[in-house]
């Protein structure tokens, strides 16, 4: 295919020297081959980090939990069976939470 059409832009001297330094790790001699190649198969990820907020969120609050569970421990000696099945079902839900963001993860390509 002949090549027969322009493209002009400016840029910075900095993206220039980064430009080419990504160009030189990537064994690329080219810079208009390079760049080309970038504008058409090069992409850009953008990810969604909501689903890691809410999985921190969860850690924070079963981390309350467990804190006040021990500190319950600690004063007087013993805990409730119901409080340890409840931190068991908050670690399920940030298991399920932490999968989700993992497969979702693994899906990007």
């Amino acid at each position: 295919m002949e090549k027969n059409t322009e493209i002009h832009f400016r840029i910075s001297e900095y993206d220039k020297d980064r430009i080419k330094e990504k160009m030189e790790s990537a064994g690329v001699k080219n810079l208009s081959g390079y760049i080309l190649k970038m504008a058409i198969d090069g992409y850009i990820i953008v990810l969604d980090l909501s689903d890691v907020k809410e999985v921190v969120r969860l850690m924070r609050i079963n981390s309350n939990n467990l804190n006040q569970y021990a500190k319950k421990a600690n004063e007087t000696g013993s805990i409730y069976l119901q409080d340890i099945q409840q931190l068991k079902v908050q670690q399920e839900e940030i298991w399920i939470a932490v999968k989700d963001v993992l497969a979702r993860l693994a899906a990007i390509q």
